[in-house]
């Protein structure tokens, strides 16, 4: 396409009338007024932390459910209230929200910490540097970022469970230990995790004394999902826009899969935009077919990406040399260890790199079919089962992350 022929199009698609009134109604960082289906939660947190509004240390809340249950939403619309109160009425209180999903962020106890200190602070304090100090002194900064003055405090760790997956419990110990030393503030902690075993999974010091209360999501139903939709569907776009059955087929497909609300609203939005490119004037439920499938190739590069380097190693060891046919564990795990001789990065023993694989499998991006050799003993011959399209975009993703640079 020429640059005539670009100009023309933008200049075309201004001249259009918007297929969307408010896109961000369908859109993860979308506020509603209201949390539909949610009063019992909202109630339960409200009166755990309301004695945060007297500076007094609140208990700390274990909030757990499916992923699209709610959790984040209704904890950050607590928040919002809660900071909007303590504004009105001059009362020190600070609410910090970590997302530990995220790379660089939370993907060290350094990292978290120093993130935490950061959303703490007034903008007088100097940052912390991305690397460099010890970890004892990055904790240092937090507590006097924290205990300044007479305040109370919020630590509100999103995916709780990916945090420890990367850097163990012991971060959580040392926050429980550190809450008994302050001198002035009161800190209290909320986790959010998708994993409703965690607590099982913890050392027994930060189970017994971690989080006193915990609060169970459970998944929506279709005709709650329905209310949601219709709700969004009534911001996002303009009348007459979504047609007969849409919103049932949405709701259908996200109660399907574990009453997953957020799926439902990223299927409309997905739908639409489809029928925004096309120069459609309404969703079918064509639309929300299309949308499921390009929603399930982006959802197999967001787990993908959440996964550990090691893991991005052995997958890419196995993209890599997919033209070559079949292949074997032993013949990933000798392309694997020149990766990690590439990136600096210590190899797994061949036995773990052989659980990395059956992993893969399990997440459909593999096949693992066992094959007998007689005398010679069994051997796995392993093919990759996803899309050339996917696997573009995972190999782009996974060269990034191992600092591979461009091919």
């Amino acid at each position: 396409m020429g640059a005539d022929s670009l100009h023309t199009f933008f200049r075309e698609y201004l001249q259009k009338e918007p297929f969307f009134l408010d896109k961000k109604a369908l859109q993860s960082q979308y506020m509603p007024e209201t949390i539909e289906h949610r009063e019992e939660q909202q109630q339960q947190l409200a009166q755990i932390l309301a004695p945060c509004l007297r500076v007094e240390r609140g208990s700390n809340i274990f909030t757990y459910g499916n992923t699209g249950a709610g959790k984040t939403l209704t904890i950050k619309y607590i928040q919002n209230t809660l900071q909007r109160i303590a504004s009105q009425s001059a009362i020190p209180l600070r609410i910090a929200y970590i997302n530990c999903k995220l790379k660089r962020v939370a993907d060290t106890e350094y990292r978290l910490i120093a993130q935490a200190t950061k959303e703490i602070e007034d903008a007088t304090g100097k940052p912390i540097p991305a690397t460099g100090l010890p970890t004892d002194e990055v904790y240092k900064k937090f507590y006097e970022a924290v205990d300044r003055k007479e305040q109370a405090v919020i630590l509100i760790l999103d995916e709780i469970d990916q945090l420890i997956k990367k850097v163990g419990d012991g971060v959580l110990y040392n926050l429980i230990r550190m809450n008994d030393e302050l001198a002035r503030a009161k800190l209290t902690l909320i986790g959010i995790s998708n994993d409703t075993k965690l607590l099982e999974n913890l050392d027994p010091r930060v189970k017994s004394s971690l989080f006193s209360e915990a609060l169970h999501f459970p998944q929506y139903n279709a005709m709650q999902i329905q209310d949601i939709l219709r709700k969004r569907s009534s911001v996002a776009f303009r009348q007459g826009a979504v047609g007969t059955g849409v919103i049932e087929k949405c709701s259908a497909l996200a109660a399907r899969d574990q009453g997953d609300a957020r799926r439902a609203i990223d299927l409309l939005r997905v739908a639409g935009e489809l029928v925004e490119r096309e120069g459609g004037e309404q969703i079918a439920i064509k639309h929300i077919d299309s949308a499921e499938e390009k929603i399930e190739k982006d959802c197999l590069v967001d787990l993908v990406a959440a996964q550990t380097r090691q893991f991005h190693a052995v997958l890419y060891a196995l993209i890599s040399s997919r033209r070559d046919g079949p292949l074997n564990t032993g013949t990933i795990y000798t392309i694997y260890k020149g990766i990690c001789a590439k990136v600096a990065l210590p190899p797994l023993t061949q036995r773990r790199v052989s659980d990395i694989i059956s992993e893969c499998d399990g997440l459909g991006i593999i096949t693992l079919n066992v094959i007998s050799k007689g005398r010679y003993g069994r051997t796995s011959e392993i093919c990759l089962t996803i899309s050339e399209s996917a696997i573009f975009r995972i190999s782009e993703l996974l060269r990034k992350s191992l600092d591979l640079g461009e091919e």
